[in-house]
């Protein structure tokens, strides 16, 4: 896996994992501004042929 797979990947965790925490704690604010960042990574991720969908266990 290269340097920007890896880090994208990284990232979109990281931002679910907030924005989960946002939800969770109630604070619709930062739950949106969590929401546009996931989506824009997501659609960054897709232009590059990275695969985010969750690995089948």
């Amino acid at each position: 896996m290269d340097a920007f797979t890896t880090g994208i990947l990284q990232r979109i965790h990281a931002t679910e994992s907030d924005l989960r925490r946002a939800r969770e704690t109630g604070d619709d604010f930062l739950a949106e501004v969590e929401q546009g960042e996931l989506d824009d990574l997501r659609r960054l991720a897709a232009e590059h042929g990275v695969d985010v969908r969750p690995k089948a266990a």
